[in-house]
């Protein structure tokens, strides 16, 4: 099949890809790949909002100095300022694009926006959407994209690898990259018809999330598997900080409820976390309580499950009223309606799951990875902003200020319109690979290292478990190669080889890290750095 061409190529479709296309059309072509539908992403889900400093209350040096205090101490300062200073201009694009953030009930000259607080924030700064947020953020980006002449979507098309210099004997997509290997683009499985197109473009954005489907336990929707960080890895992109796994205090815990987030804006409205016994037990652990950053708060979440052996906790909102409550957090009232517990009424069991990655592909300040053609964008890419452990609700302004950034330098850098004749890259082989008969291998060893990364590589780690991990990763690895060479690509075996490599490089970061620091956090180093 003859290569699909365009100028750029924009792998994911959640906030981060779809504005980055946006921006990016303006420039040039755009086609973006996107391995499920249009809006199936981990925006889709988000309830908490977007952090900015759009009040007279607040100023831009206590969101940064908020931001440094969560990251402990690794975070990269010019990043943070960038990130900050930058926010309420990108806020901005969402309002002229169609977002309508909740506003006051009563006119303010401070902000005309109705703003939450979340754990480690010292000011109100989060603006929302009721508690969908990225919901309402999705459906805008969605509905500007499908309307934009300049961007052609494909739905069900699942990358598998970047193409590099290695795949072709000629490659002079920009002018430096005779002395450095450079990406062209990405071979993409075209999930209803089993084929493998090519993808060539003048500049490649992987915009694909995160991975939070390598644990056992995930607030993250079923396509959070590490594709993005996987794919670079294998094309020599340097990779940075994948120990830091944030795992959110607050799921809802209930047999039914498959990965449902009970949103940190409920600890920002007065919503107290209880034992069994009723008793509140955080304030033991960090004198801010349930408004401590995320890392404290899981942390506390899991020793008192450990100290009692109860299966959950409970958050109880019940004090600030029935109306209060089902105004501010609809979705929420209604979800777990539906699963039998009133929130008005009754306190919510949650435990913590896996939520979100720190570490990811390495960018600098204009998105741009260690990978010539190559930019990643939102919670794939490793950008400096969250250090050891994220703020909340600084992951969207992130997302949108590197789009913002990508999509100037392509503008810059990249000439549009011209026909890449230059270029040979062969189709792809799939070789002697026959259709795949027994799916069960898949499942298993994908059940197996979700299991092992929960119990071995979770919230609380040790060096003889992470030890244990990396053992029985490299045997299953070994497993998965062999799988992947013998049969033909289905979805569920490329997401299988993403989260086997993703999983692998968290423990090997977690070994390397002799310290206990944000999200990592070892018994063996308690105190903080090792000898």
């Amino acid at each position: 099949m003859t290569a699909i061409t365009s100028d750029f190529l924009v792998i994911g479709s959640g906030i981060a890809g779809l504005s980055l296309a946006l921006k990016a059309s303006r420039y040039g072509t755009v086609r973006l790949v996107t391995k499920r539908g249009l809006s199936e992403s981990a925006t889709e889900y988000a309830q908490g909002g977007l952090a900015a400093v759009v009040s007279q209350e607040d100023s831009f040096e206590q969101h940064i100095q908020d931001t440094l205090r969560a990251g402990a101490g690794l975070c990269d300062p010019t990043v943070v300022r960038h990130v900050v200073t930058n926010a309420p201009q990108r806020v901005q694009d969402l309002v002229d694009w169609g977002v309508r953030f909740s506003s006051k009930t009563v006119a303010s000259t401070s902000s005309p926006f109705q703003l939450g607080l979340e754990g480690g924030h010292s000011q109100r700064r989060i603006l929302h959407v009721g508690d969908a947020t990225g919901h309402a953020v999705e459906c805008v980006l969605v509905d500007r994209v499908r309307e934009n002449p300049n961007i052609t979507v494909h739905e069900y098309f699942f990358a598998v690898d970047l193409i590099t210099r290695r795949h072709t004997r000629q490659f002079s997509l920009s002018p430096d990259s005779s002395h450095a290997d450079v990406c062209g683009g990405a071979y993409v499985l075209n999930v209803e018809t089993g084929e493998v197109v090519t993808f060539l473009a003048r500049a490649t954005a992987l915009a694909t999330g995160g991975a939070g489907k390598v644990y056992l336990y995930t607030s993250n929707p079923d396509i959070a598997t590490g594709d993005g960080v996987a794919m670079a890895f294998r094309a020599g992109a340097r990779l940075n900080h994948l120990e830091f796994v944030q795992f959110h205090p607050t799921c809802l815990f209930h047999p039914k409820a498959k990965n449902f987030l009970i949103s940190e804006a409920l600890r920002g409205e007065g919503a107290l976390l209880k034992n069994r016994a009723g008793d509140r037990f955080v304030q033991k652990h960090d004198p801010r309580g349930e408004l401590a950053p995320r890392d404290i708060v899981a942390r506390a979440i899991d020793a008192e499950l450990k100290r009692t052996g109860d299966e959950c906790v409970f958050l109880d909102i019940t004090h600030r009223g029935p109306d209060f409550i089902r105004r501010r957090f609809p979705k929420i009232y209604e979800k777990c309606l539906g699963f039998g517990i009133d929130i008005t009424v009754q306190p919510i069991p949650v435990v913590p799951a896996a939520h979100y990655f720190c570490g990811g592909v390495v960018t600098d300040l204009e998105g741009q990875t260690t990978l010539a053609g190559l930019s990643s964008v939102g919670e794939v890419a490793c950008t400096g902003l969250h250090g050891a452990n994220r703020l909340a609700s600084n992951s969207l302004p992130e997302a949108l200020v590197f789009s913002h950034a990508v999509a100037d330098r392509w503008g810059r850098e990249v000439s549009p319109n011209v026909p890449l004749t230059d270029t040979e890259v062969p189709p792809w082989n799939p070789g002697s690979a026959r259709n795949p008969d027994e799916q069960v291998v898949i499942r298993q060893v994908w059940e197996e290292i979700r299991r092992f990364m929960w119990n071995y590589v979770g919230i609380v780690r040790t060096t003889k478990r992470l030890e244990r991990a990396q053992s029985r990763i490299e045997l299953l690895q070994k497993e998965i190669q062999d799988y992947y060479w013998n049969f033909r690509l289905t979805p569920d075996l490329l997401e299988l080889r993403n989260i086997a490599t993703v999983a692998e490089q968290v423990i090997q970061g977690a070994l390397a890290r002799r310290e206990s620091r944000g999200l990592h956090f070892t018994t063996d180093y308690p105190e903080g750095k090792g000898n």
